[in-house]
């Protein structure tokens, strides 16, 4: 762990097995915080932010966070072998989301907001109270950040938050997911050993512990929980933190839907489906209802399920390996739950709808799903209205654009979106009348470090990244003063 500028084991000495979810097998042991060690951590970070000029030194933020893009750099095909092992994730998810993006810009467009953000405004006037009134509005960092991180794509989901967090002049506390704990270790490692970031600023945080890493969601030292998760937990914080008034920051989960118009061509559709069994399915934004005019549904659902049926499962070590496996076996199980529960609600299991069998004898005990297309529920039963996190999509038509819009709308979540149509501008009329946090339109791509993420509704609340992200690290105080007399 890293606490307070140094390198260390949980006071304890308890450490916990890292398992592959590939092959079931112990890659390794890490260091599991208790209260003690939380304890410690959060206070290191109350005094970094109380009692140093980090809050304040901008030219030292800036030095510190390059330094940390360089030290990345250096080891990024180490992080990026452990993100296999440790995630599951397909080697050819590294050259996006999963590393090459984040990685990308992550760190370095922050960086840049530390000269061009606007600080400070002065406001027009005096007010009400005269020409010898002057009032300036003073942006602050809100002070200690407790940040909490999932294992679907951990680096991209630290890095996106410690870079405004650290930007802004906040001090963070890093819990990262207990399934992934590696690549946030090594962030940790990088830290102490290649920048000049101050002892307490950074401190890394590793438990399997839900009890311990809860103390960020009630220590009145932290002034802000950011947190990428489910949304049952989000809501758990957001009681948590009712009673010392903490500001959160949640990106919860999504049932983000495609929506394949009347004059799409047909030949795109699988492209846009497919994507659900990237990494799995274990995406946020991934989308998993595919709303189909009734015009070409038939057809869509049989070439889906083709590609479905032919997508290359695996080990994610392979280049060729599209669907790798789900996380852990409790996350397995709960995936094929929900495939049950799906029958029992009437659905149509075109292909999948369990276990993936025909791997090799070392993958025996990993916990592979096998890509699942699903039709004859609405949006009433559960696989239509969960978040399943595995890869399937329940497909389903209608008849106008309009019974599209509303379909879409018509859940819990608010996360994301596409839509497929020959027109750009119907694309866009569409676009603007669901409500999510992010949409595609034919294809478009709104990800980026300058691109707020996050959802409506269920799916959370605030944004990550962009100009927006960064202000919620940020508060904001007005200042009036009385000028001389002429």
């Amino acid at each position: 762990m890293l606490i307070d500028g140094e390198l260390v084991e949980a006071v304890s000495g308890q450490r916990y097995d890292n398992l592959s979810p590939a092959t079931g097998l112990v890659l390794g042991a890490t260091a599991a915080a208790g209260p003690a060690d939380m304890e410690r951590a959060i206070g290191a970070a109350r005094r970094a932010f109380d009692d140093t000029d980090w809050s304040t030194n901008r030219e030292l933020r800036k030095r510190c966070l390059q330094q940390l893009q360089s030290a990345l750099e250096a080891e990024r095909d180490d992080l990026a072998e452990e993100l296999i092992a440790e995630v599951g994730c397909p080697t050819m998810t590294i050259d996006t989301a999963q590393l090459a993006w984040p990685l990308a810009d992550a760190l370095r467009y922050p960086t840049r907001l530390i000269d061009d953000f606007e600080w400070e405004r002065t406001l027009e006037g005096g007010g009400l109270f005269g020409e010898r009134n002057a009032r300036v509005v003073v942006k602050e960092p809100a002070g200690v950040v407790g940040a909490i991180t999932p294992s679907n794509f951990p680096i991209e989901v630290i890095l996106n938050k410690l870079g405004p967090a650290l930007a802004s002049g906040n001090t963070v506390v890093l819990k990262p997911d207990p399934n992934t704990p590696w690549n946030a270790t090594r962030l940790g490692r990088l830290i102490a050993e290649h920048t000049d970031i101050p002892p307490g600023v950074v401190n890394v945080v590793p438990t399997p512990d839900n009890a311990v890493a809860g103390l960020l969601g009630t220590d009145p030292r932290v002034d802000l929980v950011s947190f990428t998760g489910s949304t049952a937990v989000g809501r758990q914080l957001m009681r948590e933190g009712a009673d010392t008034m903490k500001r959160v920051f949640l990106e919860l989960g999504g049932k983000s839907a495609l929506v394949v118009l009347d004059d799409a061509d047909p030949s795109r559709i699988v492209m846009g489906a497919i994507g659900a069994c990237v990494h799995a399915g274990q995406g946020c934004a991934i989308n998993t209802r595919v709303l189909v005019h009734e015009s070409l549904f038939d057809a869509a659902v049989a070439d889906v399920t083709s590609a479905f049926a032919a997508v290359p499962v695996g080990d994610p070590a392979l280049p060729d390996t599209f669907v790798g496996p789900l996380i852990s076996a409790r996350q397995q199980q709960r995936v094929l739950a929900a495939f049950e529960q799906a029958r029992r609600d009437g659905a149509e299991i075109h292909t999948g709808g369990g276990a993936y069998e025909g791997l090799p004898e070392y993958l025996a005990d990993g916990h592979f799903v096998a890509p699942t297309v699903i039709t004859g529920v609405d949006n009433s039963v559960a696989i239509a209205r969960e978040e399943i996190f595995g890869p399937v999509v329940v497909m389903m038509p209608f008849a106008d654009d309009d019974e599209a819009v509303r379909l879409a709308n018509d859940s819990d979540f608010g996360l994301a979106g596409a839509v497929m149509s020959a027109s750009n501008d119907r694309g866009m009329r569409v676009a603007r009348r669901v409500r999510t946090g992010s949409f595609g339109v034919n294809g478009g791509m709104y990800y980026g470090a300058d691109a707020p993420f996050g959802g409506y509704k269920s799916s959370g609340v605030g944004r990550q990244c962009g100009i927006e992200g960064f202000g919620q690290y940020l508060e904001t105080k007005t200042i009036g003063y009385r000028l001389p007399r002429k």
